[in-house]
């Protein structure tokens, strides 16, 4: 059975309106990374010292040596840059993303944080990548992260984010059940959850692109006016949008020097002239998004038994159990835990089929108003349909006009009329039974199996979400 763990659907083309607190048109969201005396060094037990998101561009690690002009660039984030940082944002609510070692390392720092009011979640053990690393070493790594950073910070941390993390790293997070939400994604403008078994965990999505970490990458932020030209276009996009969330990433070595920490101050001033912004943390986001759409599970298509899958939708095209049996065997995955997803994967196994088996599909439609509906032997859903229509309650005249129809189309087709009912009212239906009975066998062919496909996206849309 193939499955794509990918959920590349999501909200789809209508996320949930957010309802933010006090009418809030965007929530935003300052994160300030704190890394500084976490980051790779032989002084703390690593291989090679730090090569990543600093002035140096390109830096190399250098194996069993102290790189002392990369220790001093993080040294200014914790010496300097960080008071300029909570000087500008001490009266807003901020997320610290604090790597536990670092935090031990920063007393005062943490102090000031916790006067100031801002949440701490947890940024792992020590600002490390986890790409190769065992799901036991990962999974030790963040219990310790856990335990230092409460003895630390007094309280546990509610949030998570690695950054450099595994694929292993967000289902080892929610098994914890210690986070109100995991940040190792960016994959959407929006608060949303995910299932691991039995658990229901929260994603708050991160960013890298409204991030001053593209300071220190190639092709990004040159100047403070290009960071801050990109969170104003990102903000005014977002504010019109509305009910969205914006996220922007800080690093104190980085945002933290002068000539770029002027253009965060800008950036706030500049949203603080626009009505009903949320400054907020992500626990206040989290605490919102559970209160206001709680997951809501229900029995996934990708996740289902073949056997559990066909009944559920075996019917879906009349008769045709086939065309989901096949569709089981596809590659599905949450994108087809919709009815859109999951119409096109039946519609592409019914496409694919021989001629005579998509003809099959159309013998096995009953005629409309015909005699299995008077003998009330038609499909639940075929007599729902046709009762929406009124085809259950027709004149005697309109029932003989409708059978003399159904014999002559039958006669020149080979198979019965077939139309989405549920488009069209009683006299629509007729119309198009008198257009389409004068139609060429392929034309007919084509069009009948293109209602055939609207039948069973109409149901599937009564059976599942979007």
């Amino acid at each position: 059975m193939k499955r794509y763990p990918r959920d590349m659907s999501g909200y789809g083309a209508t996320p949930p309106f957010a309802q933010w607190p006090s009418k809030g048109r965007i929530a935003l969201q300052l994160v300030l990374n704190y890394e500084e005396g976490g980051e790779n060094n032989i002084l703390h037990g690593d291989k090679a010292s730090e090569a990543f998101l600093s002035e140096i561009v390109g830096a190399a690690a250098w194996p069993n040596q102290r790189h002392v002009n990369m220790e001093s660039i993080y040294e200014y984030g914790a010496r300097a840059g960080f008071w300029r940082l909570h000087r500008i944002m001490k009266h807003l609510p901020v997320t610290v993303y604090g790597v536990a070692t670092a935090l031990a390392r920063a007393p005062e720092q943490v102090a000031a944080m916790k006067t100031a009011g801002w949440e701490i979640a947890s940024h792992g053990l020590k600002w490390v990548d986890y790409k190769d690393a065992s799901i036991e070493s990962e999974a030790a790594d963040m219990a310790e992260a856990i335990r230092l950073h409460t003895e630390v910070v007094g309280t546990p941390p509610r949030g998570w984010y690695t950054g450099r993390s595994s694929e292993n790293t967000l289902k080892l997070a929610a098994k914890t059940g210690q986070f109100k939400y995991l940040a190792d994604t960016y994959a959407d403008d929006l608060p949303y959850w995910m299932e691991f078994g039995e658990i229901d965990q929260l994603i708050i999505p991160y960013t890298l692109d409204a991030n001053d970490m593209r300071f220190a990458t190639p092709q990004g932020f040159n100047s403070g006016d290009q960071f801050y030209t990109y969170l104003k276009d990102s903000f005014d996009t977002l504010y019109k949008e509305g009910g969205r969330m914006m996220s922007i990433g800080l690093h104190c070595r980085l945002i933290g020097r002068p000539g770029r920490a002027a253009a965060l101050q800008r950036f706030i001033d500049y949203a603080n002239t626009h009505d009903d912004v949320w400054f907020a943390t992500r626990e206040e986001i989290a605490d919102h998004w559970v209160a206001t759409h709680p997951n809501r599970r229900f029995n996934r298509p990708s996740h289902m038994t073949k056997d559990i899958f066909v009944e559920a939708y075996g019917g879906v095209f009349e008769h045709s159990p086939w065309v989901a049996e096949r569709a089981h065997k596809l590659e599905l995955g949450p994108m087809h835990d919709n009815a859109t997803g999951l119409h096109s994967a039946l519609c592409r196994v019914f496409r694919s089929a021989t001629d005579a088996k998509r003809l099959e599909v159309l013998v096995a439609h009953p005629d409309l108003a015909g005699k299995l509906a008077a003998a009330q032997r038609l499909t639940a859903a075929s007599a729902s349909e046709q009762a929406e229509a009124g085809l259950d309650a027709l004149t005697d005249g309109e029932r003989a006009e409708f059978t003399k129809m159904n014999l002559n189309y039958v006669k020149k087709h080979g198979f019965p009329f077939i139309i989405a009912v549920r488009d069209h009212d009683k006299k629509g239906i007729l119309n198009a039974f008198k257009t389409r009975i004068a139609n060429d066998q392929a034309t007919e062919l084509t069009e009948a199996c293109l209602q055939v496909e609207r039948i069973a996206e109409l149901r599937l849309q009564d059976l599942l979400p979007r």
